[in-house]
């Protein structure tokens, strides 16, 4: 399986949270399936960081390096689904987590109660 997750769920997993659920915990530690972190989780850990709301290790992209993550940029296409998306949630990075699971058929890993709301394949957590 190839799983997306978000960017909660990625900074729990990289911090050891046990906030993280069991079962994300279990997915993400799972060698058979392909965790991705799109760069759009980046890009919102950067800003909550610079805005003092996050503190974070200034690493994140050893860090994900060391966890054997892929990463996934932005393309147009994902701007664009992320446009057409109907108004459930107003977060643009969340967003665009949806819409980039959807065009790359990935799975994803979340605790947001909206997101059931979208076609979207999800992890149940």
């Amino acid at each position: 399986m190839r799983i997306l997750v978000d960017t909660h769920v990625l900074l729990w997993w990289l911090a050891a949270d046990p906030a993280l659920p069991d079962v994300a915990r279990t997915a993400i530690a799972d060698p058979e399936n392909a965790v991705v972190v799109s760069a759009a989780s980046a890009w919102e850990i950067a800003i909550k960081k610079a805005a003092g709301r996050l503190d974070t290790p200034d690493d994140l992209e050893d860090a994900l390096r060391a966890n054997d993550f892929e990463t996934l940029a932005i393309s147009v296409a994902h701007a664009l689904g992320a446009g057409r998306l109907p108004p459930h949630h107003a977060n643009p990075f969340d967003r665009m987590l949806i819409a980039q699971a959807q065009a790359e058929g990935l799975t994803l890993v979340t605790v947001d109660q909206r997101f059931p709301e979208y076609d979207v394949s999800l992890l149940p957590v």
